[in-house]
């Protein structure tokens, strides 16, 4: 096989280190040249052809790309459509409205919210959503997810306030192992300035006019706040203020039912007591 040759079926990141290798190659351009352009290692332009760089290349690396070879933004916007291309298209709006909120309300009922997830978890529901996908199709989207978390690296990184049904914690997602690192993760981000978490518990009861359904309330400086729901067909964007209003009515009486956040990690640890089997 020479080195313009490429086999057929090829996953995102493969694609996208394919194009990157036609360019390259069209400006008479090396890979350690390409490299020292774009501001990267030689090393590091060549695990992106090879499309073996995960999660996926870096927003500053593509952005060198397009400066490197004049593609005016190109590159940047294939590595946008790679993260998009890997969640279903109905959530495609919701992850635009999420890069750009300052806060985020969410509350979650039996899956911990995709921005908290490990890696671990998160491959875990996708192989339980998927169980018919190729081992490449589950780890791409894995990586689009755990990729979200770049939204709290941004200069101002927007606060979350995640509530979590106590059955998120209960709900063994694969296994002991990965719930136990799951309820580490959850301590740890708890650390975090920027985010609090508080745990609705079983005892609470059902205290909502919408019963057990989650959802996520994005609020933006200067526009109105917009609601994420979730239901049997996927989820839906909302800018009714009516029924914006409602769900922030609802989200104010969970916080009320829920734990305070001491006795809400107090919970989390106890839990990860029982998945580690400690006494």
């Amino acid at each position: 096989m020479d080195e313009t040759t490429e086999p057929e079926h090829l996953n995102p990141l493969q694609r996208y280190g394919r194009d990157v290798k036609k360019v390259r190659l069209a400006r008479n351009l090396t890979q350690k040249q390409l490299g020292r352009a774009a501001g990267y290692s030689e090393s590091y332009v060549s695990r992106v052809e090879a499309g073996v760089l995960l999660p996926r290349p870096s927003d500053k690396f593509a952005e060198g790309l397009d400066l490197a070879f004049g593609t005016g933004g190109l590159f940047y916007d294939l590595l946008r459509r790679i993260d998009e291309g890997d969640h279903p298209s109905w959530f495609v709006p919701y992850l635009a409205m999420e890069q750009k909120a300052s806060r985020i309300l969410d509350f979650s009922t039996s899956l911990v919210k995709g921005l908290l997830q490990t890696e671990d978890y998160a491959r875990a529901v996708y192989r339980n959503a998927y169980p018919h996908a190729e081992k490449e199709v589950i780890d791409a989207k894995t990586a689009a997810r755990i990729h979200r978390r770049k939204v709290f690296d941004r200069e101002k990184p927007p606060l979350f306030w995640g509530i979590l049904h106590e059955a998120c914690l209960r709900t063994e997602v694969g296994g002991p192992e990965v719930m136990a690192g799951q309820l580490e993760h959850l301590l740890a981000a708890a650390e975090s300035p920027q985010i609090d978490l508080q745990i609705l518990p079983f005892s609470a009861g059902a205290p909502t006019a919408n019963g057990m359904m989650p959802f996520t309330l994005l609020t933006f400086d200067g526009s109105p706040t917009v609601l994420y729901a979730e239901g049997p067909q996927g989820g839906k964007l909302h800018d009714s203020a009516k029924t914006v209003t409602a769900h922030v009515d609802i989200y104010d009486r969970l916080r009320a039912h829920a734990l305070c956040p001491v006795n809400s990690l107090a919970l989390i640890k106890s839990h990860l007591k029982e998945y580690r089997n400690e006494p």
